[in-house]
């Protein structure tokens, strides 16, 4: 009869162990277009994904790519995004850990004296004392949590997601400090051939004062014609300054990227760093579509990993309101003698059951779950944010590079036009036809535009950079343990 009774429980029993109360994750409306404007950034030949390109195929760079590495092994920022990634994992794993029972097993042993009085009171005011020993083992589950709604399923859940999405976080921390590396190793480099412009400019204004003195001592020229070829050493010897200054300054930011100071033996070994102009600095990248930025952008999974654990965090909310059962019990021995401890007429066991139903809180349920719906609201919010400023980089950076090599060609030609007019001017000046205004400004320029030009192939080498970042860089995402969703650890 027992048994035909519990037949009919059995699938009810299942379906309440299988409950959920976790919405049905959605992914949220994305408000950004089905494709990039690739129409004003053709794509040249043999262009390939970012997502096939590794850090190291995508940089030509010995220098830059030695940087990289070392800033992988070394930056302090990387190493503790690897600790929190660690300290998620092992909270998931204390989380998951409540969905089982926890056994623990107890021995003990004691020796009691105590008078027969307090034992029988038959003995009344005897002297008389007994003594006894106690010897037990036992093996007992503490409260075990029967999971119908899935409260701790959720929890666990929820912990597992916050785990993987600090491993995107580290991933997209990873990601941005090659950029960075980068990018201020480009801004070196200009800086270093900025500094080399200057010098040479420097010694020609030099030598070019010391000719105007010899002419304003012969009586050739005026004392203004001297005055502002002064003024033209001034000037190279202001920007020769500026640039040492912030170029140090950047070296000290790398350094601080890459952990420490780079090893003079080791960078020994390298050959001459590649000029900034130098074509095929690295690999053109092919934008694909805006879709696969969902899954290649670490930010991007990283918000949806937060976002997916809100929605079990809601279902862990909404089991709150269900009751609440729990099992305990134990087995073992329980013997005044250790030799007949472990014999069946010892054992001793017991079980129990604990029910709790929530009656009345003042509201405090029903306030966690708007609390926890609010800041699934809040995901929501940041998610799609994430997922418009990855579209706006993208774009961005492939206006760049188009933009950026219009922005060169025009510069080269400037340059080429100020350095002819310059050497016009200087013709003129020697043989009386302009005065000597007409050389310093033409030389100033000269010098300003040919600074502007190193500038902009830097600033379109850090445009590359800023587009392979954005496109969620290379397949060299570093290997973490995977954690499964009903794994336990």
């Amino acid at each position: 009869m027992r048994r035909r009774l519990l037949i009919p429980l059995l699938p009810l029993v299942c379906s309440l162990a299988a409950c959920n109360f976790a919405p049905t994750y959605r992914q949220p409306e994305l408000p950004i277009a089905g494709r990039f404007d690739t129409q004003a950034t053709p794509n040249a030949e043999g262009t390939h994904l970012a997502t096939e390109i590794d850090w190291e195929t995508f940089f030509a760079d010995p220098h830059l790519k030695l940087l990289i590495a070392t800033a992988l092994q070394r930056n302090r920022d990387l190493a503790a995004s690897v600790a929190r990634i660690e300290q998620a994992r092992a909270f998931y794993r204390i989380q998951n850990a409540q969905r089982f029972p926890q056994v623990n097993v107890n021995a003990g042993a004691t020796r009691t004296k105590a008078p027969l009085a307090s034992i029988d009171p038959e003995f009344g005011n005897s002297d008389t004392s007994i003594q006894f020993n106690q010897y037990n083992v036992q093996a007992a589950v503490t409260t075990f949590e029967l999971d119908f709604w899935g409260r701790v399923r959720n929890l666990s859940e929820a912990a597992r997601l916050r785990y993987l999405a600090t491993v995107d976080a580290q991933r997209a921390f990873r990601l941005s400090l090659i950029g960075n590396v980068a990018a201020i190793y480009y801004a070196i480099r200009s800086g270093e051939e900025g500094i080399e412009l200057a010098e040479r400019t420097l010694e020609s204004r030099r030598y070019a004062l010391e000719v105007a003195k010899l002419r304003l001592d012969a009586g050739v020229t005026s004392m203004v014609d001297y005055e502002q070829a002064a003024i033209l050493v001034t000037q190279a010897q202001t920007q020769l300054a500026e640039l040492q200054r912030t170029t140090a300054q950047q070296r000290n930011q790398l350094e601080v990227l890459v952990g420490g100071p780079m090893p003079e033996t080791l960078r020994d070994t390298l050959p001459q760093a590649a000029r900034i102009a130098d074509a095929k600095q690295f690999n053109e990248l092919d934008p694909g579509l805006p879709s696969a930025l969902l899954v290649n952008r670490p930010d991007i999974v990283q918000a949806e990993q937060q976002l997916r654990a809100a929605n079990a965090d809601i279902g862990a909310a909404r089991a709150d309101f269900f009751p609440r059962i729990a099992l305990t019990g134990n087995f073992g021995y329980v013997s005044a003698e250790l030799s007949d401890l472990f014999v069946p007429g010892k054992q001793a066991w017991s079980v129990g059951a604990l029910v709790a139903m929530p009656i009345f809180d003042a509201g405090q349920r029903q306030a966690q779950l708007a609390q926890t719906r609010a800041r699934r609201d809040e995901l929501v919010a940041d998610y799609q944010r994430t997922v418009q400023t990855a579209f706006r980089e993208v774009s961005d950076a492939l206006i760049g590079r188009q933009r950026y090599r219009e922005q060169i060609t025009a510069q080269e030609q400037a340059v080429e036009a100020q350095r002819q007019l310059a050497e016009t001017a200087e013709l003129r000046y020697e043989n009386g036809i302009s005065i000597y205004l007409e050389v310093v400004d033409a030389r100033r320029n000269l010098f300003s535009a040919e600074q502007q030009l190193i500038q902009l192939r830097a600033t379109a080498l850090q445009n590359g950079v800023s587009l392979y970042v954005a496109l969620g860089g290379g397949p060299d995402a570093p290997q973490v343990q995977a954690v499964g969703s009903n794994q336990s650890n």
